[in-house]
């Protein structure tokens, strides 16, 4: 049975990126099957469950590269993260993705590994809402970032364990996506980590 969509959402096996922030992304079930695609803001505005993914990249110490976001960002400017996220376009393999998105926000090109999945929802500033079914990767960062302006607008080397008391402190000053991830896959998080620097 084809799965419904919504208003605006089509069914794109492949679809070139418009410029801007409103390119189109894989609309997935819960099982993460692909059931269509639809334009970021949109998805954000309705809350339509989507692909994702999301990149730790550690130093030789074990230390998580965290990210400001830009202050202008569409939403969660300013908020610290991980070192990068994003998401997958039709057509375009999720690792792909991370890697092109890795060099376009911190000018990266270190190798990935996939961790594990995340699920989360959340509400956000300026009417957005956060419904994704995320791919986390790793990678142990070896060459020297170049920060996109547009994108980020610090970096910082932190530890795992003083990323969880920041986010105790100051629970504000995180994404949430930062914040579920070391609440709910902290002793995962811990792992990669670890492989990463053996």
């Amino acid at each position: 049975m084809k799965a419904s969509l919504q208003p605006g959402v089509s069914r794109v096996n492949r679809v070139r990126a418009p410029k801007g922030s409103d390119e189109p992304l894989i609309l997935v079930d819960e099982g993460n099957r692909a059931v269509g695609a639809a334009p970021k803001q949109a998805i954000h505005r309705q809350g339509l469950l989507h692909r994702a993914f999301s990149i730790f990249m550690v130093d030789e110490r074990g230390r998580i590269l965290l990210q400001q976001r830009n202050l202008r960002k569409y939403h969660s400017g300013g908020l610290w993260a991980n070192s990068c996220c994003g998401h997958p376009r039709p057509g375009e393999r999720t690792v792909t993705a991370a890697r092109r998105r890795l060099n376009e926000e911190i000018g990266v090109t270190d190798p990935l590994r996939f961790g594990f999945f995340a699920r989360y929802q959340a509400d956000l500033d300026h009417g957005m809402r956060e419904n994704e079914l995320v791919y986390v990767y790793f990678g142990r960062l070896k060459s020297q970032a170049q920060p996109n302006p547009a994108e980020v607008a610090e970096l910082e080397f932190v530890s795992l364990r003083d990323v969880s008391r920041r986010i105790k402190q100051k629970p504000k000053a995180f994404t949430h996506w930062m914040k579920h991830y070391v609440r709910h896959h902290y002793g995962e998080i811990a792992r990669h980590i670890q492989a990463e620097t053996r």
